[in-house]
């Protein structure tokens, strides 16, 4: 599969949008936007996808799979059913719950999930990337329990992010390149313009909410 037959999956359920005014996870603004939840109702697309990154990986001796909760946990599930049907053995499926340290938006793996990864080579999932925050911060986490990161697998990269940027990860593999500008508030020619937010994808809800107050 390549990028092309990505993005015409992607596009077929309604996931790619364009000529908004949205508000990303990172806090900037944009005028297009991937939202992953129009795909997960579909689950037979979601596992072709899933089945692509396994194949990436199925010759490094993935022994679990870990996403960011809560849209990864599906692509995490699905990965490592595949994984396990390529390899013949047990791949297993564990998530990192969201988490506030020091103050800090921050990723935890709990739920005895640590004892999972722990000394095991782990593959981490995800579905967007603009900034690679959450996936570095899953990075960290795994190591930290002592699991070997072997990978990441993702669909849809949209900020140039490079395996450099989430903790030099051995291997980064991507299913689809998408460039989509993002601007700081303070620069975001949209609300220059005075163009509406859409408040019923990404953050922009809780944007107008934090303005409000």
């Amino acid at each position: 599969m390549n990028e092309t037959d990505v993005l015409k999956i992607l596009e077929g359920v309604g996931a790619v949008i364009t000529n908004s005014h949205i508000v990303y996870t990172s806090g900037k603004h944009g005028s297009a936007y991937i939202n992953k939840d129009a795909l997960y109702p579909h689950t037979k697309k979601t596992s072709i996808l899933c089945r692509t990154i396994a194949k990436h990986y199925e010759g490094d001796d993935i022994e679990a799979v870990i996403a960011p909760a809560v849209g990864g946990v599906i692509l995490a599930t699905w990965t490592a059913y595949h994984l396990s049907e390529y390899t013949g053995r047990d791949v297993l499926c564990t998530y990192a719950d969201k988490a506030t340290i020091n103050g800090e938006d921050d990723f935890v793996i709990k739920r005895g999930y640590d004892k999972i990864v722990a000394n095991k080579n782990v593959l981490v999932v995800e579905d967007l990337l603009t900034t690679g925050g959450s996936v570095r911060k899953v990075v960290v986490a795994v190591r930290k329990t002592g699991g070997r990161v072997v990978g990441a697998g993702v669909l849809c990269n949209r900020g140039g992010v490079t395996h450099t940027d989430i903790c030099d990860v051995p291997r980064l593999v991507v299913l689809a390149n998408i460039k989509m500008d993002a601007w700081d508030e303070k620069d975001c020619p949209l609300c220059k313009q005075g163009v509406p937010i859409n408040t019923s994808i990404g953050h922009g809800k809780a944007f107008l909410a934090r303005k409000q107050e």
